[in-house]
């Protein structure tokens, strides 16, 4: 197959300055609600994008498990390779790339930690097997097999025998990405793409085309 032959059409939608809201995250709870009515596959998978001490980008995808008027909301472990980024560089790029819909939606913005209380609401409300999973791993560190997992996971599951809501882990929790810009972008015909750039600026947020 010669790969310089693949190709899409777009010709879905539409989408103008005069088409989106004023807001982008009343934008972004439109269209993700569209991706749902869709039966997309997760379309709350995203890619999260940090920088790495050494100036390389680092990407791996993550599951949006809560968005508001502040920001989008993710957990993993602290200790995992994109934690130590973001300790170091609070700053990262989530995409959303709905195939399907042809739509991808960027956002750009600074990262915190939420509440430990807030995290630990959430790691009680997983599935259990999900809560041993994270008391079992040590995200992004180097393991000599699989039998180590499967071992560690013996072992806490001896631990917390007879509990469904395990006490969460000190390295574990979620972080809050408040946006500082988001970008829509709608497939279109002849690669002339639509894209609405939101940016913040004095707590306000100014709306401009793009050219694809």
């Amino acid at each position: 197959m010669n790969l310089a032959e693949l190709r899409q059409h777009y010709a879905l939608e539409s989408l103008s300055e005069s088409d989106v809201r004023p807001d982008p995250m009343a934008q972004f709870a439109f269209w993700f609600e569209e991706a749902l009515q869709s039966q997309l596959l997760e379309p709350n998978a995203m890619t999260l994008a940090t920088a790495a001490p050494d100036g390389y980008p680092s990407a791996r995808t993550v599951l949006l498990k809560g968005y508001d008027e502040l920001g989008f909301v993710f957990f993993t472990n602290y200790e995992s390779r994109k934690g130590q980024e973001l300790m170091l560089n609070p700053r990262a790029t989530l995409l959303f790339t709905w195939l399907e819909l042809q739509r991808q939606i960027r956002i750009e913005g600074n990262v915190e930690k939420i509440s430990r209380e807030a995290s630990q609401a959430y790691f009680q409300s997983r599935p259990r097997e999900n809560q041993i999973g994270a008391w079992a791993s040590p995200q992004s560190s180097v393991i000599a097999g699989r039998e180590v997992l499967e071992m560690r996971e013996m072992e806490i599951e001896e631990k917390f025998a007879g509990l469904d809501k395990l006490p969460m882990p000190d390295y574990w929790g979620g972080y809050l990405l408040r946006p500082v810009a988001i970008e829509f972008w709608q497939g279109r015909m002849s690669r002339l793409h639509d894209r609405i750039l939101y940016t913040q600026k004095d707590q306000q947020w100014r709306i401009q085309r793009l050219a694809p």
